[in-house]
Formats: C-alpha cells, structure tokens, sequence
C-alpha cells in the first residue's frame, strides 16, 4: 500500500505542475549580413553577386540608390519591378560584372534607361511574377 500511496501522490504532483507550468516561445534570429554594396543593383538569388548596368529596370531605384533585393528588400506587398533576365549570369550572360563596392558609372542614370527592355516581372525576392503586376506605385 505503501508503494501505491506515493505513486499516487506522485501521479497527483506531476499533473499539477503540468497546469503551471508556462510556455516558452521560440525565437529564430536570422542574421544575413549586409546587403552587397553594388553600383547597380544585385541578383535576388545566393551568393547575391553584382548585377551589370541594364538588369533591373528604373523602379528599383529611388533617386540612384538601388531599393533591395533578397533577403534584405522589405519593399511594400506586392511590389514587382521589371528585369532584363539576359543580363544574368545563370542565363548565360558573359558581359562585365560589376565588383562589390564599385562606383556607378556618373554617365548612366537610373531614372531614366532608354534603351532598357525588361522582358520579366520580379518581386526581388527570387519570384517571377506576371503582367498584372506593376512596380512601385502598383
């Protein structure tokens, strides 16, 4: 009796701290770095290398500073900005390449591309979207 006794005290304890106990939240920190420092923009995809002069289409860009792409671009929902998709690497591109913390070239503005001809939506994030979706003001 003795045994059944404190099996059932136990069995009484082990309940009761089940109802007080309190929950811990998880908490994942992410930590990316940086955005790469490019005179142009960068790919949205790993290792976010630089993009050339003539990939992303004028509205990635307020007042010549390149708005974000991957995991550092919290652009407002849903934001799609026209690429020229023959300027990447993984497309076969084999043009210069911009180096990390290399200036714009003063000559090239951003706002206004003449000869650009984006033949792609992206959201700067990875995803291809359609003709539906506009750019900045969209």
């Amino acid at each position: 009796m003795n045994k059944m006794a404190c099996f059932a005290m136990a069995a009484v304890v082990g309940l009761g701290s089940i109802g007080t106990s309190s929950r811990a939240h998880a908490q994942v920190v992410v930590d990316v770095g940086p955005a790469p420092d490019c005179p142009y923009g960068y790919y949205d995809y790993a290792p976010y290398p630089c993009a050339p002069y003539g990939y992303y289409g004028p509205e990635w860009f307020a007042g010549g500073i390149f708005i974000g792409a991957g995991p550092w671009f919290h652009g407002h929902h849903g934001f799609y900005g026209h690429v020229d998709n023959r300027f990447d690497g993984r497309r076969g591109f084999h043009g210069p390449f911009p180096n990390r913390h290399d200036r714009p070239d003063p000559s090239r503005h951003f706002d206004h591309m003449p000869s650009f001809r984006g033949n792609e939506m992206r959201d700067g994030r990875g995803h291809v979207g359609g003709g539906e979706h506009g750019g900045r003001g969209h």
